[in-house]
């Protein structure tokens, strides 16, 4: 994929069209904040930071032992295209080798509490639990439900991905109550008259429920979401905030060695969390930062309100029916 033409800015678009764009000055902002190592660095240099560096690299110069959740979203195996990269797609095996070589240079990082969470798709499945497993222990595995596509004509389509949950030790923080889903009621249970686990407000009757590894309540970013940048596998935040919240505390430092256009890094900052990311195409780092700017004015998840996760489209409702 190459990098958007400046002249794009120019062109007009649907007012509901809220993709972030990159003007020839802001580029020129944010490339001279983009950090490239070199030598080691300490954490207080590195902390709030996007590196520009291929991740092999990179990982030789940051500290020890700094990372509270290391957030791991590589190439997925198959053919794509990454800005100027590429990534074919290899076998089932030499998948595995090369994604335990991505995890190897980032255990020395990690605390001894640390949570990973690596994601993927059905096919690199056997790979990333058989990779992960040499390091790590592996606790569960989330589907989120990547609702997004064309169907196919002769295979059923591929409408979900995965993340590996995985903690280095037997000691890890993971806060449950912080990543409580708000559903619907449909069918209302009472007991001797009195609601039963749901509320009833002026705005519906609600539960809050137990967070599970299957998660059908997240959008995949699109044009009219202003969290929306080119990147063609860009995570939504509502995921990662649901990820940081349940896995780390306040202050705690987000790693991300394959940061792509910065949504891990976005959400810590607007979760009080600090974050290193790293990104080798310089078009997905400037997007990062300019991203990182617009958090501090707008620290809102799509999705997250009152301490809580809201069913898909819930939210967006009951916010109309307050301005009706």
């Amino acid at each position: 994929m190459e990098a958007p033409d400046p002249s794009d800015e120019a062109k007009p678009r649907s007012p509901k069209n809220r993709t972030v764009t990159l003007t020839a000055s802001e580029r020129e902002r944010y490339r001279a904040r983009l950090r490239t190592l070199s030598a080691p660095v300490l954490l207080g240099e590195i902390l709030d930071s996007t590196v520009l560096q291929d991740w092999f690299e990179a990982a030789r110069f940051l500290p020890d032992g700094f990372v509270d959740l290391l957030f791991l979203d590589p190439p997925y195996n198959i053919d794509r295209e990454f800005g100027s990269g590429v990534f074919k797609r290899r076998s089932a095996d030499e998948y595995e080798s090369w994604l335990a070589a991505a995890i190897e240079p980032a255990v020395r990082l990690l605390k001894d509490d640390a949570t990973v969470y690596i994601c993927g798709d059905w096919l690199s499945s056997a790979s990333i639990y058989r990779a992960a497993s040499r390091f790590f222990t592996v606790r569960s595995r989330i589907t989120w439900e990547r609702e997004k596509g064309r169907g196919a004509m002769s295979n059923w389509k591929s409408a979900a991905e995965d993340i590996w949950f995985c903690t280095k030790g037997n000691r890890y923080h993971f806060d449950a109550g912080a990543v409580r889903l708000r559903r619907r009621v449909i069918a209302p249970y009472r007991l001797e008259g009195e609601a039963r686990d749901w509320t009833e407000t002026p705005d519906g009757k609600y539960r809050d429920t137990a967070p599970s590894n299957f998660w059908s309540d997240v959008s995949v970013p699109f044009w009219s979401m202003p969290e929306n940048t080119p990147h063609p596998t860009q995570k939504p935040e509502k995921l990662l905030a649901r990820l940081i919240l349940a896995s780390s505390e306040p202050g705690g430092v987000v790693l991300d060695p394959f940061l792509g256009s910065g949504t891990a890094s976005v959400v810590a900052r607007k979760l009080g969390r600090r974050f290193v990311g790293i990104e080798r195409e310089e078009e997905f780092a400037l997007y990062a930062e300019k991203r990182l700017d617009m958090a501090l004015s707008d620290p809102t998840i799509q999705g997250y309100e009152d301490g809580v996760f809201w069913e898909r489209n819930t939210l967006n409702e009951r916010k109309g029916r307050k301005t009706m």
